[in-house]
């Protein structure tokens, strides 16, 4: 059945969004239908309910679920967007759990006076990201807040994924004399992110390495070998992951700071700014903790891969009650690798 006209068409070229968009009236149904529906559409979201029937799991999976808020400023950045992070980022969060990601909700948080077009260049590079990486937007919503009150534009996602009841990875599973590996560079996405805020002229651009990180993780599956853990390094970077997982495991993890990839520009910047590369956010890097002899052949595999050319080997998980995590400097000496009590560069993602 054809759908009843709004009246006057929606100007997205001109318009900007007001508080009637988000009152849930006719004012809404038409910025639905007219911008998110025509973007996003899939026979899920055709439903057209308050809640969408999605297909029955297979035997033998199980459910893997994760949320995330997105607040990146400014929305858009050398490398992407705030749509672009707020897909991958959560298929990243279900894909190191050794899911495969599915389904993404996606809750629009708009403020009043955001341009229609600068609304529907982020629909669609959400469309864009989800299609890549093989996912779909089955369900949402859209509040506005008044002007001034918003900063242009948030979004909330949840998604859901599926993994071999038997083949989920989680800190708890590693063990002293485990190998740690990162799939790449650090830091990439906080300097570009920081570059484009506050308007510094690099010698050299850096752009976010934002990135949804399955195929990667696919590959790496494809060669058997075991993998104990995975996390993606978003805010507080390599420190805070490797804290979190060591906490969680009961173990000490040493690093050794010459073996950790960190592009020339970005050392430059961090060393101008008073800030380290461990301490920032990344958005399509993977920590990988493995045995022993599962290293060569997961860097191997992640070398192999356009996501993972820069893939090092970079410590050793290590006996240690107090879960400490540290870094041997070029010089042979040790330090703490604490994480930061806040974020040096806040609302990266």
């Amino acid at each position: 059945m054809a759908r009843r006209p709004f009246g006057t068409p929606l100007d997205i070229a001109n318009g900007v969004v007001s508080l009637a968009h988000g009152a849930g009236g006719r004012a809404t149904a038409q910025l639905i239908d007219a911008l998110f529906a025509r973007h996003w559409h899939n026979e899920w979201l055709a439903q057209q309910e308050d809640a969408t029937v999605l297909p029955a799991l297979a035997e033998g999976m199980v459910p893997v679920v994760s949320t995330d808020l997105h607040v990146v400023t400014p929305l858009f950045f050398p490398g992407g967007d705030i749509g672009t992070l707020a897909v991958n980022g959560t298929v990243n969060d279900l894909a190191v759990r050794g899911a495969t990601p599915k389904y993404l909700t996606i809750g629009v948080l708009l403020e009043e006076g955001l341009p229609l077009a600068t609304l529907e260049r982020v629909v669609q590079n959400v469309a864009a990201a989800a299609a890549a990486a093989g996912v779909a937007i089955v369900a949402g919503d859209t509040k506005v807040v008044e002007r001034g009150k918003g900063d242009g534009l948030y979004l909330a996602v949840t998604g859901v994924g599926v993994a071999p009841a038997t083949q989920t990875w989680g800190a708890r599973a590693i063990q002293p004399g485990d190998h740690v590996l990162v799939s790449g560079t650090l830091g990439d996405h906080g300097i570009a992110i920081m570059a484009a805020r506050q308007a510094v002229p690099l010698a050299t651009p850096v752009e976010s390495d934002c990135a949804a990180l399955t195929p990667l993780i696919a590959a790496m599956r494809e060669t058997g070998a075991p993998i104990r853990a995975m996390r993606d390094l978003t805010r507080g970077g390599l420190a805070a992951a490797a804290n979190e997982m060591a906490q969680v495991a009961n173990v000490g993890m040493v690093f050794e700071e010459a073996a950790i990839p960190v592009r020339d520009e970005v050392a430059g910047a961090c060393e101008f700014l008073g800030i380290e590369p461990w301490h920032l956010a990344n958005e399509g890097i993977v920590l990988v903790v493995c045995p022993p002899e599962a290293s060569e052949p997961l860097l191997a595999a992640m070398r192999a891969h356009p996501l993972g050319r820069n893939a090092a080997r970079i410590g050793t998980v290590v006996a240690d009650e107090h879960a400490f995590v540290q870094l041997r400097t070029p010089f042979g000496g040790m330090r703490l690798l604490d994480w930061l009590h806040a974020d040096p560069l806040p609302r990266i993602c």
